[in-house]
């Protein structure tokens, strides 16, 4: 095709027809366009939006570049959830093997972290023996059989997306809320989810800073979703301080652990339930989010999705022996230190920002793609506002190499927390629901 017209039909602000996308993306991923090119229309893109039309021509032909998920008949509905990244967000490990025992089936294609956002797929592989990396027939045996997984996408599914984001990447376009859309959403529906729940973030540590942003691109992922036959929902949640106490691969498995053994940290469980119940709730399953959330504490409660997580992770190659003597050392890291206050008082603030790139500095985050992970690295039992805290008292502890990489992070994450003679007003974690 002549991709030249379409590039300047875009500069002038033109709409696409849904088959000229297919056509540009098909084309693209077949390396018949060339990447200055696909530059020059992601750029266009990003100053002149996309309509929902286009949105949705453009995210289901991504989808569609590669292979789809095709899974049997069965009456388990197939289901999954996004988080658009924050600092602790731990939550899909605990969620995947809660869904599963409350009759979902859930194919969790998940990423990896790049700079101060831990990935999942990272934290994963921290437990000794765990393949994320696994070839579709055996992500849909999984599936059916355990059913839950959670890996990486493979080499064959959306990779018009992958060529795409290394573009957006360079060309400064990634904050574009149509390609962010496109992005997320083909990569899920190539799942071919019956529901899908989103955890739009916003705050100091989120992608989007303001509850007003996170609000738009919550809207336009789930009026998308459901042009695209997903039924789509999403929470917009705080990540102006950290999820949980603990931040750092192999920390946040610790703690994902303990919550499913029912001794995790309030707002995990809050965020875990949360965003099951929405999901019983979308493909009534449950009557009600009251009766849903009702329901999907119970489930974790009884000790079932902690039996799963074991079957999950040993189903994906884990050594369930070495992992759980791990899961009982202090620290796997060789320093340990913890950061002192300074005063009395009440947290006013806990700074997730800092505390991502204080962990990032110790090796647990990338600065690039290529950036080798240290998984043992990070900071726990991190002290939440309105907690009060006495002169001496540990706002946190951290997880080192060595004791100078150890000191300079303690200097740093001092700079995380304020102190206040009042307590604060306690903020709400779920502050909005979007629903069709």
């Amino acid at each position: 095709m002549n991709f030249l017209p379409l590039i300047e039909a875009k500069r002038e602000g033109k709409t696409l027809t849904a088959e000229q996308t297919r056509e540009y993306v098909h084309e693209f991923t077949a390396g018949e366009i060339p990447d200055y090119q696909m530059s020059a229309m992601l750029m266009a893109i990003y100053f002149r939006g996309l309509n929902t039309e286009e949105t949705t021509a453009l995210t289901l032909a991504m989808r569609d570049s590669g292979d789809v998920l095709k899974f049997p008949a069965d009456s388990r509905p197939i289901v999954d959830k996004h988080s658009t990244g924050g600092i602790g967000d731990k939550v899909s490990l605990p969620l995947a093997p809660l869904l599963a025992c409350l009759g979902f089936r859930v194919p969790m294609i998940s990423g990896r972290g790049l700079g101060i956002t831990g990935g999942t797929l990272d934290k994963l592989d921290s437990i000794p023996g765990f393949q994320t990396l696994l070839p579709a027939p055996k992500i849909i045996q999984l599936v059916q059989r355990v059913g839950c997984v959670i890996c990486g996408q493979t080499q064959k599914m959306v990779p018009a997306d992958r060529k795409t984001y290394a573009l957006r990447d360079a060309t400064g376009t990634v904050p574009s809320i149509p390609l962010i859309t496109a992005s997320i959403l083909s990569k899920k529906l190539a799942e071919s989810l019956n529901a899908l729940i989103l955890d739009v973030k916003f705050g100091t540590a989120a992608f989007m800073p303001t509850q007003a942003d996170a609000r738009k691109l919550a809207r336009a992922m789930v009026t998308l979703g459901h042009q695209c036959g997903t039924n789509t929902r999403a929470v917009l949640t705080d990540m102006n301080a950290p999820l949980g106490r603990s931040a750092g691969n192999w920390l946040e498995v610790t703690e994902s652990v303990a919550c499913l053994d029912g001794q995790g940290p309030e707002d995990l469980r809050e965020l875990v339930i949360e965003s099951a119940a929405h999901l019983l709730l979308q493909t009534g399953k449950s009557k009600s989010i009251t009766a849903a959330r009702k329901q999907a504490a119970d489930c974790l409660e009884s000790g079932a999705p902690r039996k799963k997580w074991d079957e999950m992770i040993v189903a994906q190659g884990a050594d369930l022996p070495v992992f759980n003597r791990k899961l009982k050392l202090d620290s796997t890291a060789q320093v340990t230190a913890e950061v002192l206050s300074q005063k009395n008082g009440f947290i006013s603030k806990c700074d997730a920002r800092i505390i991502g790139e204080v962990i990032r500095d110790l090796g647990g985050g990338r600065f690039t793609k290529e950036s080798r992970i240290n998984h043992d690295v990070g900071v726990d039992r991190i002290a939440k506002p309105g907690e009060r805290m006495k002169k001496s008292g540990a706002l946190c502890r951290v997880h080192a190499v060595d004791l100078n990489q150890a000191t300079k992070a303690g200097e740093q994450l001092k700079s995380a927390f304020e102190i206040s003679a009042q307590r604060p007003a306690k903020s709400p974690l779920v502050v909005r629901v979007v629903s069709a």
